[in-house]
């Protein structure tokens, strides 16, 4: 599927603030396991191979792009792949996830890490991506990079792997906080380089993932993770201050208030909250989502009412249409295709008048 020159650039433009006429739309986690084509991979490369072999991730990073027309496509990766180059090693487990073979848990282990200060040589596959990828990509879609936020990756480096309680992080955080500290303040610093490497290498618009803001309540995400997450944001924007960075923390729509001011030029919110109280509570400031993932179990109608009922709440602007959430594995493709289709249909002056009234009122 191709998509008209008109609309290459417009979730580049959503994502800058600019006037559009309808909601791009890209989905977290839109290259997966849900679409046989990608399967064809994963069933036979192991998840690094496929991330760290640049004609491999090219390949998946482009397949939902042509297969639905989204208006963004983002680099197939993990929010881990920089952790080596801080000297944290990891793989991707079939059927556990990610591993970190070495946990981070003491003062000595921090002041061990190492700073990414030459990612061409620890990463030498992201420029070969990313800059093949805007070849693909242009005249076409904007181009996604993205990170962990410092909270995430210091929690699954204090884990080692995914833990439903996050015990070991917040163990640290209420016993140790001074290891913490100095550990988000280096991975804030260091996430920043290789997030400017990324659009050094030709990202147009960079994500900032805090996977784990579901483990945080608002005091805790105020003091651990929102002050790294703008130190990193702040260092991005010094070198590169016309990219849009968009920042969504997963869990984390039940304290949006503490949001609002964040250094990021868009919030990605989770499907936890109504899109229309989302908006009451943000304002102007430029919002993405946030569609429950599992409506795309559904019937085709109910996929095109959720996009349309979604962007309407918006009010008609400063919105990228995406999930609330990433892609889950059981997705019927035909689903994504009608999320996609229905998102380029439905445009701000379709929203009837009423609706904007009663958002008005919300």
């Amino acid at each position: 599927m191709q998509q008209g020159n008109e609309d290459h650039d417009i979730l580049l433009r959503a994502a800058k603030g600019e006037k559009t006429d309808r909601s791009p739309v890209w989905l977290m986690r839109q290259a997966g396991r849900y679409m046989k084509d990608f399967r064809a991979y994963s069933d036979k490369y192991p998840f690094r191979k496929r991330s760290e072999d640049p004609s491999i991730a090219v390949e998946l990073s482009m397949q939902p792009f042509n297969a639905f027309g989204t208006d963004g496509v983002i680099m197939f990766s993990d929010i881990l792949t920089p952790l080596p180059s801080m000297g944290i090693d990891f793989d991707v487990i079939k059927g556990t996830g990610p591993v970190i073979f070495d946990p981070v848990r003491s003062m000595d282990t921090v002041k061990k890490l190492t700073p990414i200060d030459d990612p061409d040589r620890t990463t030498p596959f992201i420029r070969k991506i990313l800059g093949d990828l805007r070849s693909e990509t242009e005249g076409k879609a904007t181009l996604l990079g993205f990170i962990g936020s410092p909270f995430t990756l210091a929690a699954y480096s204090v884990e080692g792997k995914a833990n439903k309680n996050c015990l070991e992080t917040k163990k640290m955080m209420y016993n140790n906080p001074e290891i913490m500290h100095a550990f988000l303040n280096h991975i804030s610093e260091n996430i920043a380089a290789y997030a400017c490497h990324q659009i050094e290498c030709g990202a147009q618009v960079l994500q900032v993932f805090e996977s784990w803001a579901h483990h945080l309540g608002p005091e805790d995400f105020s003091i651990f993770a929102k002050p790294y997450a703008d130190r990193a944001i702040e260092l991005i924007k010094a070198k590169h201050p016309d990219t849009p960075i968009i920042y969504f923390a997963n869990g984390g729509s039940s304290y949006l208030e503490r949001q609002k001011d964040m250094k990021s030029d868009m919030l990605c919110v989770d499907w936890g909250v109504d899109m229309a109280e989302a908006r009451k509570i943000l304002g102007d400031v430029p919002v993405s989502g946030n569609v429950d993932p599992l409506v795309l179990m559904g019937p085709e109608e109910g996929i095109r009412q959720a996009v349309r009922d979604c962007v309407s709440k918006t009010g008609g602007h400063s919105h990228i249409l995406n999930l609330g959430h990433g892609v889950i594995q059981q997705t019927p493709e035909e689903a994504v295709a009608a999320f996609v289709d229905e998102a380029k249909k439905f445009h701000y002056s379709d929203i009837k008048s009423a609706d904007k009234k009663t958002l008005q009122t919300v």
